[in-house]
């Protein structure tokens, strides 16, 4: 059953305790750690960098503010939009490559293959990986919130709380964007380690995919193609993930955005979600596990 399969795939995972740091807590606490070195600089150096920098940047309410209220209601859904970058995806997929791929590099499929339909070990993984993302996701906002508390002390500025009009949708919109993003990005490592055997592959595969698509994103305009066209989405599904973003914003940049974009951009990370489990389903029902 798919309950037993998806215990049994949480079971190996939290004994695997490196793999939990490297995929769940290093990334929040790097982040948290080098945004702490970087406000205590920011006080040290706040009056000479006041006067470099344009008034409108460190003014209350700017960006580099250093006075004034600090919204916490503001900074979470700032997290919640942040969660889906690259150096968070990078370190969710080591946690990803081993729960897909460790069985192929361990050899444990024939002991397992034999007790579950092959369906269901495949997605036992994948519904363990979405548990992980989702636990990467409250630790990262759990850390950034602990990180905007030492702003707030370093800069002995207030703190206020406002959570009404459009944030909870936006809070919402933000992190089923940002995880669903997570999600297609473990689904090529899916699909790699199931037609490799590799946890190299599994590792490296979506790296190299999303550094092409990032270069073709860069190369729109050469081929005379635009944010709004729907192959543009197809092909790129990091630029969907962006399209969605800055909708979900709001603001002059969501309202000049093309009508029906977002659909195309759901579209494509809808597609760059199920075809490569789907691909991945039927390639591991016909493999041949006898010497795995």
């Amino acid at each position: 059953m798919l309950a037993d399969a998806i215990r049994a795939e949480t079971y190996r995972f939290t004994r695997n305790r490196m793999a939990m740091v490297w995929s769940i807590l290093f990334v929040p606490t790097l982040f948290l750690a080098i945004g702490t070195a970087v406000q205590f600089f920011t006080r040290a150096r706040m009056a000479e960098m006041a006067e470099a920098l344009p008034p409108e940047l460190t003014a209350e309410g700017g960006p580099l503010a250093t006075s004034g209220p600090l919204d916490l209601g503001q900074s979470l859904v700032s997290q919640a939009a942040d969660f889906a970058n690259p150096i968070v995806m990078l370190f969710v997929l080591i946690g990803a490559a081993i729960i897909y791929a460790g069985d192929y590099r361990w050899e444990t499929w024939r002991l397992t293959s034999a007790r579950n339909s092959r369906a269901n070990l495949i997605l036992g993984k994948v519904v363990l990986v979405f548990g992980v993302v989702l636990a990467a996701l409250v630790t990262w906002l759990a850390f950034g919130m602990v990180g905007e508390l030492i702003k707030a002390a370093i800069f002995e500025r207030p703190l206020t709380f406002s959570f009404d009009g459009d944030r909870p949708g936006q809070f919402g919109g933000f992190i089923a964007v940002t995880v669903a993003r997570v999600m297609q990005f473990s689904m090529i490592g899916l699909l790699a380690a199931a037609v490799s055997r590799s946890l190299l592959a599994t590792l490296f595969v979506p790296m190299v995919v999303a550094i092409g698509q990032f270069f073709l994103m860069q190369s729109l305009p050469l081929l005379g193609w635009s944010a709004a066209d729907l192959q543009s989405h197809l092909l790129i599904p990091g630029l969907s993930h962006d399209v969605l973003k800055t909708v979900l914003q709001g603001g002059a940049d969501a309202a000049a955005a093309p009508d029906g974009v977002a659909w195309k951009a759901m579209l494509s990370l809808g597609l760059w979600t199920v075809v490569p489990l789907a691909v991945a389903l039927a390639w591991f029902s016909r493999q041949d596990l006898s010497k795995e």
